[in-house]
């Protein structure tokens, strides 16, 4: 009886990759350019999404009319206040309940 040779991770690996890529290709294109007119976004914009980024998630399932992320944004200063904003690194949680465990 002859043992046949199961593919190795690299091809696992690969594979995957080009089902994501063949599944990405099917994607919906978003027309926004409706949306780049007016108020730009700054750093204190991206701060205070990123605080109600949670329910902007809830609303965003619900309703098609809400998005998670402003599209008229300035780029790198509003995504480092969506970042700060949404706790993404940490700085507004966490150390409260390391000082109460230690306790």
């Amino acid at each position: 009886m002859k043992h046949f040779k199961t593919p190795g991770r690299t091809v696992i690996v690969l594979l995957l990759f080009a089902c994501i890529l063949l599944l990405a290709g099917c994607a919906n294109k978003e027309i926004v350019t409706a949306c780049l007119k007016g108020h730009t976004y700054g750093f204190w914009g991206g701060l205070l999404h990123g605080i109600i980024a949670p329910i902007d998630l809830i609303a965003m399932l619900l309703t098609n009319d809400v998005t998670f992320f402003a599209q008229n944004n300035n780029g790198a200063w509003y995504a480092f206040g969506f970042l700060l904003g949404s706790g993404g690194w940490g700085f507004l949680g966490g150390h409260g309940t390391a000082r109460s465990r230690n306790r």
